[in-house]
């Protein structure tokens, strides 16, 4: 038995059953990081040291039953824009290359709560921003299914490290398709919850407005079970919405007979691979047959949400990346005559060239001139992409799309196109202008042996819909089992 290829809800029944202890679990998952580090480079700090050390303590706990809680010593990954109190959190920048948090984020107090063990920080496009983790300062992360392939991105390393069993589920951050997007290149589970769902604090922000902290996991009963444990109130994050505590794994019922499922005419037309709506068309009719009502519909904001979703972002970018100066902490430029050249040198030295492009492109949009006819358009058009949907969720239980327009793509093939990296955006750009709850599951293979994904759009703060449309279309096509990453 190969320990790192089982769910986590597998290994916890092994734990329960008493077939493996905390300590084999870990021990598997470091032996893994070892062995395929080298080749997938997903983690920018690895703590294998510290998590030994942790599970040899939890493992007497839990011994002598001062422990008992269900995730007692399950290994977990955190993407490195995550605040770790006494841990690297560098956002895969040179500005915060030595940034050791002094405090916890939330979803991290969450974590310990629960007793996982954190192996590492995982790599990620620097402070959030791209589609490939090609633009992080320490290194490129690879695709497990084809090294030469990009992995995806802004959360690369989290999906990385799950498709490679490096851990068995990570927490990534979705701004415009962060985790959604990498779930689909590496073909593991990637969920968006709906914005205030789960608390921001502790999260090093690029676009506060559209940021979400959300799962990758290799099923959709683990997203389910990694939800239940993050999300909640916060008091220390004014966006934190107070909902009644939820089961997730309830939804879970492998039905969806009378189930009204939307289908956007616009996200299969123009720029969308021929592979992938074939699959996605293949994947409508299994829907069919298992009795859900599949309606196409027209949702035409979709050709205004990639311009208004950069116009935002990159305004609020320009805003949240004004604190990192040369002063406070973050690098800071070792000669400079005065305070003017401080700022200047510090900034153009500290952050990449991606993060550049945007804040200059924030900080046009939010100047005077260029205020209104850009940034509040965008604001106004934002008002529009809600309520398109919310007319849509009056009509339909699910809206279903691609999650990507392709497959990965190449190491290299766009980083020096913006527009073109931009555009793989296309499918989750609208879901986080609206606040929704979006999920990404694995459908198929494409013609290079590449994943293809399926992305469900839900209404506001109904996870346990979407949740258990994917879980229904998961044990149906039953993916984990067909395929495995090749490393090659």
């Amino acid at each position: 038995m190969d320990i790192t290829e089982l769910t986590v809800h597998e290994l916890q029944e092994k734990l329960k059953n008493k077939e493996l202890t905390i300590t084999e679990i870990t021990k598997a998952y470091i032996d893994r990081i070892n062995e395929k580090e080298k080749d997938v480079d997903a983690f920018v700090t690895i703590l294998t040291e510290e998590a030994l050390e942790e599970t040899k303590n939890l493992q007497k706990k839990v011994d002598n039953g001062e422990i008992t809680g269900n995730f007692a010593g399950i290994p977990i990954g955190i993407k490195d824009n995550i605040c770790t109190k006494g841990i690297k959190t560098t956002c895969s920048s040179k500005m915060l290359e030595n940034f050791v948090s002094p405090y916890n984020a939330t979803v991290m107090e969450k974590i310990n709560s629960e007793n996982l063990i954190n192996l590492g920080k995982l790599n990620m496009d620097e402070f959030a921003m791209g589609g490939s983790t090609e633009y992080s300062y320490f290194k490129k992360t690879k695709n497990p299914w084809n090294l030469k392939k990009v992995p995806g991105g802004s959360s690369g390393g989290s999906a990385a490290a799950v498709a490679a069993n490096m851990v068995p589920w990570a927490l990534g951050s979705d701004t415009g398709g962060s985790i959604r997007q990498p779930a689909s290149f590496c073909g593991v589970v990637g969920l968006k919850p709906t914005y205030g769902l789960v608390s921001r604090y502790g999260l090093v922000a690029f676009a506060s407005s559209l940021d979400q902290i959300g799962s990758i996991t290799k099923d959709v009963r683990d997203c389910a079970m990694l939800l239940n444990i993050i999300a909640g109130y916060d008091e220390k994050d004014t966006t934190s919405e107070d909902m009644p505590k939820k089961d997730y794994t309830e939804c879970l019922k492998n039905d969806v007979k009378g189930l009204k499922i939307g289908v956007p005419k616009e996200f299969f037309g123009e720029g969308i691979n021929e592979e992938v709506k074939t699959r996605l068309e293949k994947i409508i009719e299994e829907y069919k047959n298992m009795g859900a009502e599949i309606e196409e519909f027209s949702l035409d904001i979709a050709q205004y949400a990639l311009a208004t979703y950069y116009i935002i972002a990159c305004a609020e970018a320009s805003s949240n990346l004004g604190r990192f100066d040369g002063i406070r902490y973050g690098y800071r430029t070792p000669e400079f005559t005065n305070l003017k050249e401080l700022y200047k040198k510090s900034r153009s030295e500290g952050f990449g060239e991606e993060v550049k492009r945007r804040i200059i492109l924030g900080t046009y949009v939010l100047s005077s001139g260029y205020y209104d006819a850009y940034y509040k358009k965008a604001q106004q058009v934002r008002t529009l992409v809600m309520n398109e949907f919310s007319k849509a969720f009056e009509k339909y239980d699910v809206i279903l799309t691609p999650t990507a327009p392709t497959g990965a793509f190449d190491i290299g093939e766009k980083s020096n196109n913006p527009l073109e990296m931009y555009l793989a955006d296309i499918c989750t750009v609208s879901v986080n202008i609206a606040g929704l709850p979006a999920i990404s599951i694995p459908v198929g293979l494409n013609s290079e042996g590449m994943p293809v994904g399926m992305q469900l759009i839900g209404n506001r703060f109904k996870e346990e819909t979407i949740l258990n449309v994917a879980y229904t279309m998961e044990q149906k096509l039953k993916f984990r089992e067909k395929y495995k990453p090749e490393f090659k």
